[in-house]
């Protein structure tokens, strides 16, 4: 079995998004829809991963409460973001990527246009 580097997965979740696009900032790359940032990166050569990496998602306080307590092993409360609600998901060790997409999408939504949703909403 290939093990794919898990920022391929995570940009091609990502970028399959309305409008979801790419920059990078903080030196990590970072998911934005209409500039507004919904994921980023965190590399396990950077402070953002402390040795392994994840990815942070935009969330609901209590989704990243939740989540943190049910499966402290997967998830984790990310620096900086955390406290506004922010949910970090280790990407080693087997990630459920249809759990993440699930994850990315309800950021995703949070921060995208309600026109740009609607008009998405209509043609799925």
């Amino acid at each position: 079995m290939m093990v794919v580097d898990p920022i391929v997965r995570l940009r091609a979740a990502c970028l399959a998004l309305p409008e979801g696009h790419e920059v990078e900032a903080w030196g990590e790359p970072t998911f934005r829809v209409r500039n507004k940032i919904f994921a980023m990166y965190a590399s396990a050569s950077t402070h953002h991963g402390r040795g392994r990496p994840g990815v942070w998602i935009k969330a609901k306080a209590e989704n990243q409460q939740l989540l943190v307590s049910l499966e402290p092993a997967r998830f984790f409360v990310p620096p900086y973001v955390g406290p506004s609600g922010w949910i970090g998901v280790w990407l080693d060790k087997r990630p459920r990527w249809r759990e993440i997409e699930e994850l990315l999408y309800d950021g995703y939504r949070q921060v995208a246009p309600k026109r740009l949703l609607a008009e998405h909403d209509s043609r799925a």
